[in-house]
């Protein structure tokens, strides 16, 4: 079942690929500083679009976490493919090989996830940039992206389920609803507009 804003999200206790626990809302981790949690949902580890899109987000991960954002991104595929793409980003990157997380927030799959002409400039750019290919596509080709902001304690203040592989928040977006939610020093909604393996609860 998708969520709305305004549900809350499943409680989760996750695994990183580095082996690093992480527990949802945020304000079940001890120590969190974090006030907002982003969600995002991508496809299998090697994809090119999902692998362009996260570079571009890593470039202002310093911007992010200092506006109280904690991101975690999830993958339907298994920590050993995803160490070989997502071992160097800069957020907690979750293996869902099963889709048990996929699945409690109702992220989907469709056979038009590619059928969109930005699909392939955003996968050449990451392949140009990497001069790396896929060989493998762990649960298939078809998964869509899916982000989720939530609030310290689970709630959902804005989602977004995409309609194709290259639909989803970009940093200004991001960053811009994270501005709408709360009075973050040093951000401007207007002047952004510019611009994790799981384990049971």
């Amino acid at each position: 079942m998708k969520l709305a804003i305004g549900d809350h999200a499943p409680a989760l206790r996750l695994r990183t690929i580095h082996n690093k626990s992480v527990r949802l809302p945020s304000a079940q981790q001890t120590g969190s500083p974090a006030r907002y949690t982003h969600l995002q949902f991508r496809r299998f580890a090697g994809c090119p679009v999902c692998n362009f899109h996260l570079m571009t987000m890593a470039k202002r991960h310093t911007e992010i976490a200092a506006a109280g954002v904690h991101q975690v991104v999830f993958f339907h595929s298994s920590q050993q493919e995803m160490l070989k793409y997502q071992a160097q980003l800069p957020f907690d990157c979750v293996a869902d090989i099963d889709k048990r997380c996929f699945r409690a927030f109702g992220v989907e799959t469709s056979r038009w996830a590619l059928f969109n002409p930005r699909i392939v400039w955003s996968g050449f750019r990451w392949i140009l940039a990497s001069r790396r290919f896929y060989n493998k596509a762990e649960n298939g080709i078809w998964g869509l992206p899916a982000d989720f902001l939530l609030d310290a304690q689970g709630r959902v203040l804005a989602c977004k389920y995409g309609t194709n592989a290259d639909d989803q928040w970009d940093a200004a977006e991001l960053l811009a609803l994270v501005a709408s939610h709360s009075a973050v020093p040093g951000i401007d909604a207007r002047s952004t507009e510019s611009a994790i393996a799981p384990t049971s609860p």
